[in-house]
């Protein structure tokens, strides 16, 4: 009668462990298992050229750097490691490290900012969509597909032309674009964690809805929000440069790498003085893909997936 009683608490158990869901401090064991899969070497390079570029960038104000608008300070179309200008000159003798580095302040601002302001939105309305359900969700996600029928592009044209190119202005209508791809995936993770147990839980134990969403679903939604952000913030910093490239980028005299890109790749200057162009294209490129990497690294890390269903 024992070993029957034993053998059927074992099946019970085996059995509730393959359907029920683990608790955010059983998931945390959970991930530290050998299917957790390793960062590896790559990714702490990626980790170390950011680290580095957002540095610089912040510090630009601070270190010895030469004026990035001073005509003359070299030779124009000086080459790599000339002297006092490490990464050369551009056409009009002004020094491409500091101009870089200048420029990297802004073109990084309008990749993190933009998409914090579609991480919080997106991921606010997103989860409280996926929470609440019903006819809420249904507004929710109809904005999403509004939002996302519109070709991103002329959106941001038709936004740019309309209410001018100040750096708020841009930052907000790239930010205004990262809310749909980001809301969504916030209210597919909260539709599949809302229903397991440790949820149910706490709400059968009489927590609020503000509660349950903050202490429970929150922690398993983040990381995933947090790659996909990541990625965003690539796109957005490509999406200035695109920008840049048809003058719509932020108003002169701010520098930008794709309006440093911009002025290098005109016919005459990109022939005569190739590093113009490509010292920021070399920049906005490395961190582009180490930005890329780390989101995607993260999302594996964490076992995450964009395509989770919502049911």
């Amino acid at each position: 009668m024992s070993l029957s009683t034993s053998s059927s608490t074992r099946s019970t158990a085996c059995s509730t462990h393959g359907s029920v869901q683990l608790a955010p401090s059983e998931l945390v064991d959970t991930l530290d298992a050998p299917v957790r899969r390793r960062l590896g070497f790559a990714f702490w390079l990626a980790v170390a050229w950011i680290v580095l570029v957002i540095g610089l960038a912040v510090l630009a104000p601070v270190l010895r750097l030469a004026d990035p608008d001073k005509i003359l300070h070299g030779q124009p179309g000086e080459g790599l490691l000339s002297g006092r200008n490490w990464l050369g000159t551009d056409d009009a003798g002004r020094d491409l490290l500091s101009r870089t580095i200048w420029g990297s302040r802004v073109s990084l601002l309008i990749g993190f900012a933009s998409v914090a302001i579609g991480f919080v939105v997106g991921g606010l309305t997103g989860m409280i969509a996926g929470y609440r359900r019903g006819w809420l969700e249904r507004i929710v996600v109809g904005a999403y597909d509004v939002m996302l029928a519109f070709p991103s592009l002329v959106l941001a044209l038709l936004l740019l032309t309309f209410l001018g190119r100040d750096l708020g202005i841009v930052l907000l209508v790239i930010g205004v674009l990262s809310i749909a791809p980001i809301g969504r995936l916030a209210r597919a993770n909260t539709v599949a964690i809302a229903s397991r147990e440790f949820v149910l839980a706490a709400r059968a134990l009489g927590a609020t809805a503000a509660r349950t969403m903050r202490r429970e679903i929150l922690p398993n939604v983040v990381f995933a929000l947090g790659g996909l952000a990541l990625l965003g913030s690539a796109i957005a910093i490509i999406a200035e440069g695109g920008l840049a490239y048809l003058g719509l980028s932020v108003k002169d005299p701010t520098l930008t790498w794709g309006k440093l890109i911009s002025s290098g790749s005109s016919g005459s200057i990109l022939r005569d003085y190739p590093l113009a162009a490509f010292v920021p294209i070399m920049h906005l490129l490395l961190t582009v893909f180490s930005v890329n990497f780390i989101g995607d690294r993260l999302r594996q890390h964490f076992q995450t997936r964009e395509g989770l269903s919502a049911g």
